[in-house]
C-alpha cells in the first residue's frame, strides 16, 4: 500500500467513525450536546444525525478518490468552520479544544497530501 492511499483511508476512516459511530448511532452523546448548544435543543437529535450522514458522505467521497482536491477543499472548509463555531459557542463541551485543532490540522494535511500526491 502506498502512503497516499494509506492517508486517504485514514482520513476517510476518521469521517466515517465520527459520522456513523459518534453521531448517527449516538454512541458519544457529547456530540449531540454540542449541536444542541449551537443550533438548539429541539433540533439537535435530527440535525446531529444529518451531520453524521454528511460526515459519512465525506468519508465515502474521500475513499472514492474522485475529485480529490475538491474533497480536500470541502474538508478544509468544513473542519475550519466546525472548529471555529465549536470553540466559540461550546468550548466547555469540548474535551480539549486546542489539541482538537492540532489533530484536525493533521487530518486536513493528510487529506491534502492524499489529494495531491496522485
Amino acid at each position: 500500500m502506498t502512503f497516499p492511499l494509506a492517508a486517504r483511508i485514514a482520513v476517510a476512516t476518521v469521517w466515517l467513525v465520527f459520522g456513523l459511530v459518534f453521531k448517527l448511532l449516538r454512541l458519544v452523546p457529547r456530540h449531540e450536546r454540542i449541536v444542541a448548544r449551537i443550533l438548539g435543543d429541539r433540533v439537535a437529535p435530527v440535525l446531529t444525525r444529518l451531520i453524521g450522514l454528511g460526515e459519512i458522505t465525506v468519508g465515502v467521497w474521500m475513499l472514492s478518490g474522485l475529485f480529490a482536491p475538491w474533497c480536500a477543499l470541502a474538508q478544509t472548509l468544513l473542519v475550519v468552520t466546525m472548529n471555529a463555531i465549536e470553540i466559540q459557542k461550546a468550548r466547555d463541551l469540548l474535551l480539549a479544544p486546542w489539541p482538537m485543532v492540532a489533530g484536525n490540522s493533521v487530518l486536513i494535511a493528510l487529506a491534502w497530501y492524499a489529494a495531491l500526491a496522485r
